[in-house]
């Protein structure tokens, strides 16, 4: 699952790292240390640019909504139930197999966080003795300190209450693909908690390495066998996980330090 990240790169160093030829510098946002459902995100996509007289497809710097909301959905209170789109079945979802063959793009990322029950307190969850469990908060994110790039897709849905120039007529939104989360031990694991991504959570946002920025991107590429083959999970050993303050729990909070690192898990039964 993904259900917060962090994205705080600034749009000048997106632009760079990802070939990005087109940007409107009025699309900026701020540094989000804490990205939940439903907010503006930055994404790479490749397409037309409108009214231009090159029908080619030109890389792009958008802001997108995180949820998405299909081209034939009647209101668009459902996008914030889909954040997310599983690899396994994206080829075949009513909500997703469109865009997947020709709206795919990257959500750059800092990292994400997922939350961990304690095994003492997960016990008397299971007894019935504790309903709302507390949670320790980890961040995941690249080893090395590179982009964590996020497979993505996204869609357009018209407003049909609106007039066709209201800036508001067309909504533009986004889902993160994910895949079951890797088993082999971190690439830095923590002195104490999780020794592996599955520890935290059995799901897992899709990394795309470099390799496959290009082919996913692609609009081109329509072929549902060759697409499925760009989400195998990226190589072993590459992510690091370490315990955050839960402060990162309310959405409300937001600031770099969020993505302190802590000597060990707030709470001390967690493993």
């Amino acid at each position: 699952m993904c259900g917060r990240y962090a994205a705080s790169r600034r749009p000048e160093d997106l632009q760079g790292l990802f070939g990005v030829e087109k940007w409107d510098p009025e699309e900026t946002l701020a540094p989000d240390w804490n990205v939940a459902p439903t907010k503006e995100v930055y994404a790479i996509l490749e397409r037309a640019v409108k009214d231009a007289n090159d029908p080619a497809p030109v890389r792009q710097l958008r802001t997108l909504k995180w949820g998405l909301v299909p081209s034939w959905a009647k209101t668009p209170e459902g996008g914030a139930r889909l954040i997310n789109a599983r690899a396994e079945t994206v080829h075949e979802k009513p909500s997703f197999r469109k865009p997947f063959l020709s709206r795919r793009c990257i959500l750059p990322a800092d990292g994400y966080y997922e939350w961990v029950t304690g095994s003492d307190e997960r016990q008397l969850e299971e007894q019935g003795k504790k309903k709302r469990p507390r949670k320790q908060p980890y961040f995941v994110t690249p080893a090395d300190g590179s982009v964590m790039a996020l497979a993505g897709l996204y869609e357009f849905w018209r407003d049909r209450t609106l007039p066709d120039d209201h800036p508001r007529a067309w909504w533009v939104t986004c889902s993160v693909i994910t895949t079951e989360a890797e088993k082999t031990p971190l690439g830095v694991a923590p002195a104490e908690g999780p020794g592996s991504l599955a520890d935290i959570h059995p799901r897992m946002p899709l990394m795309l390495t470099p390799d496959r920025w290009d082919a996913w991107l692609d609009p081109a590429r329509t072929d549902p066998d060759e697409l499925r083959g760009l989400l195998a999970p990226p190589p072993a050993g590459l992510m690091r996980a370490y315990p955050v303050t839960t402060s990162v729990s309310n959405v409300r909070n937001n600031g770099p330090e969020l993505l302190e690192e802590l000597a060990a898990p707030e709470e001390s039964t967690l493993f």
